[in-house]
């Protein structure tokens, strides 16, 4: 099994479309990384009805302390809205963040945000979360050749600018994972490590996502 640490993802900034009920696909994601959801005291949980200077100030504070538990602190911030102060007080923050945070913002339009802070964030979705789908069935693309599991894999890759679905592509990793522990495939530890790396960079801004995804397609074995 590859080490807690490995699967954690680096320091980043997120921003996801919607109000307080997405917080809990984005903790099925991290969950999914393998990071512990539960009574963890460095996932901090927030929701405000105007985000400000203040509350922003309070944020980049809690930002600079270590972690507890994990290997970084992981903030979830819910707002309806966030002022022009409060999105400039972030920017250094958002753009190197200290002692590995890792910040989800949940904004219901996130287009009335800065462009200044937009280009310091990985903007993602979890469309497909709510309907608990599987996209893609996991043990089909176990069975198939290889050019029939790129050929899949187009699903839940975005098409030119839209926004990757992390939650479909998390549930897909996870499956996939299961599905050759329960098949007994041999040789399967090249095709774990290319799960294992897909899952830790798929929420990051600027990861090659078709490649990674693709990896996956040619190590993952035939069972």
């Amino acid at each position: 099994m590859i080490p807690r640490e490995e699967i954690h993802t680096s320091g980043c900034a997120h921003l996801v479309r919607g109000g307080v009920e997405m917080v809990e696909p984005i903790l099925f994601s991290l969950k999914n990384m393998g990071i512990d959801v539960y009574g963890n005291p460095d996932i901090y949980t927030r929701e405000y009805l105007q985000f400000g200077i203040e509350e922003a100030r309070e944020l980049r504070l809690r930002a600079t302390s270590r972690a507890i538990k994990e290997k970084q602190r992981i903030f979830i911030i819910v707002s309806s809205g966030m002022t022009t102060e409060a999105q400039n007080a972030l920017l250094k923050s958002l753009e190197e963040p200290r002692a590995g945070a890792s910040f989800y913002f949940v904004v219901s339009s996130p287009d009335t945000l800065l462009p200044t802070l937009l280009s310091r964030v990985q903007i993602l979705s979890f469309a497909n979360y709510s309907a608990q789908k599987e996209i893609i069935n996991a043990d089909e693309f176990i069975r198939s050749a290889k050019a029939k599991r790129i050929e899949m894999l187009k699903q839940i890759l975005p098409k030119d600018k839209e926004v990757r679905d992390v939650g479909a592509i998390i549930a897909f990793l996870s499956s996939l994972e299961r599905a050759l522990g329960k098949n007994g495939a041999r040789k399967a530890k090249e095709g774990l490590e290319a799960i294992y790396r897909a899952r830790k960079y798929v929420a990051d801004k600027g990861s090659m996502l078709k490649s990674l995804l693709e990896q996956v397609a040619l190590l993952v074995p035939e069972v």
